[in-house]
């Protein structure tokens, strides 16, 4: 690991090194890319695992090795606009990266395909973001990215977390991969360690669990994660905007449902009222921005991105079921339409689209490397995550 690339780790993803785990899956991938380089037909290696394993740090590092390798033609996809910012920014402090290689899948798509371009290897992170059918008005006209870029590349390396899956045109699992990969030579590296939280083993069970309509229960205090529930949202954000000047990159963030008031459709609580996050063509990503401590975050600017503390405030589209004493989800509450437009090659369910909701709360929540405030919109389920992280029952 060189030093520019400590402090390009340090930068984004707020760790000094790669841990062993990672150093070992970097191993075993770089194996695969150089048999895969000498094979016949494409091959795809698969990068996968859960919210804060460090699958971009992996992915990183592996970009560093290839992209300033003059004897390889490559270049790395992302289609998260603010993600996308943050790379390039990354690239910029990496000594020999040509930046320009750096792309959203659609452009470098377009771009290959009209100059009959081919290329060794192409690293794709947030690999579920890709679109899985035509999108004219994104200026995709392909039937599916993953083939597309299978087609330009000997090598193709993608991050994958079916977690993060909520959108129709963005929908992804494992069973449409392995049908899109076909008869080409894949390999699985799986990360199931979690590496951006101070958190522990147990206490991410929670944040899965919470979000998968289980039973809930006290929040387990067995690590350093700093844990609160709040009943106002006002004085949580006050709490954020501590931790913020304290220890900087502290952010709120919402899921979607709030109603609008008055012609405002900000995310409004007792005390609380602040817009959603504002896209901003600036090369800063949102997350960096001094200024978005007085916005809140969504998937949108947040996704991919590290925070030190996070305030979460659980929208109206989360509820709270006494009889089975579980958060429950309520997909007519959910005002963003994006994540139920159709589709004419699959049908969802009432239950996938409660996934797609769920996901996405669950990505928030952890955003956050040393600490998750929280707090519900709806009274029922706030009262009773507050009764049992003060009670404990």
């Amino acid at each position: 690991m060189t030093k520019p690339m400590n402090k390009v780790l340090k930068a984004q993803f707020f760790v000094d090194d790669l841990s062993d785990d990672q150093k070992n899956v970097i191993t075993n991938i770089n194996a695969y890319i150089k048999k895969g380089l000498t094979g016949k037909q494409s091959s795809v290696a698969i990068i996968e695992g859960a919210a804060g394993t460090g699958k971009s740090v992996v992915l990183m590092e592996l970009v560093r090795q290839y992209m300033t390798d003059k004897r390889y033609k490559t270049s790395l996809v992302v289609n998260h606009p603010e993600l996308y910012k943050a790379y390039r920014e990354m690239g910029t402090a990496i000594p020999n990266m040509n930046v320009s290689t750096i792309r959203r899948p659609t452009s470098l798509i377009n771009y290959a395909q009209k100059n009959h371009e081919k290329y060794d290897i192409i690293f794709v992170d947030e690999a579920h973001l890709l679109y899985s059918k035509s999108e004219p008005y994104a200026h995709y006209r392909g039937q599916n990215q993953l083939t597309d870029l299978m087609n330009l590349a000997k090598v193709v390396v993608v991050v994958y977390d079916f977690e993060q899956v909520f959108q129709s045109k963005m929908y992804w699992d494992k069973k449409l991969l392995f049908k899109t990969i076909g008869n080409h030579p894949y390999k699985q590296f799986d990360m199931d360690f979690q590496y951006r939280m101070v958190a522990s083993d147990e206490q991410v069970t929670w944040m899965n669990d919470l979000t998968e309509e289980k039973k809930i229960k006290p929040f387990p205090r067995n690590s350093d994660f700093e844990f609160k529930v709040y009943d106002k949202a006002g004085e949580m954000f006050e709490k954020i905007k501590a931790r913020n000047k304290e220890y900087g990159m502290s952010r709120m963030v919402a899921t979607s449902g709030f109603p609008r008031i008055d012609g405002r459709h900000n995310v409004e609580m007792d005390s609380f009222n602040l817009p959603w996050d504002e896209w901003d063509p600036q090369r800063t990503p949102w997350a960096k921005r001094e200024g978005s401590i007085t916005q809140v975050g969504t998937i949108y600017t947040l996704q991919g991105f590290d925070l030190n503390y996070v305030g979460m405030v659980i929208g109206p589209s989360f509820g709270y079921d006494k009889k089975t004493d579980t958060m429950t989800v309520i997909p007519e509450k959910y005002s963003h339409k994006e994540v139920f437009k159709k589709r004419k090659d699959i049908k969802f369910t009432r239950d996938e689209y409660k996934a797609f909701i769920a996901n996405v709360l669950n990505v928030l929540i952890k955003r956050g490397k040393y600490g998750l405030y929280l707090t519900a919109y709806d009274d029922a389920l706030r009262a009773r995550l507050l009764e049992l992280n003060e009670t404990g029952k």
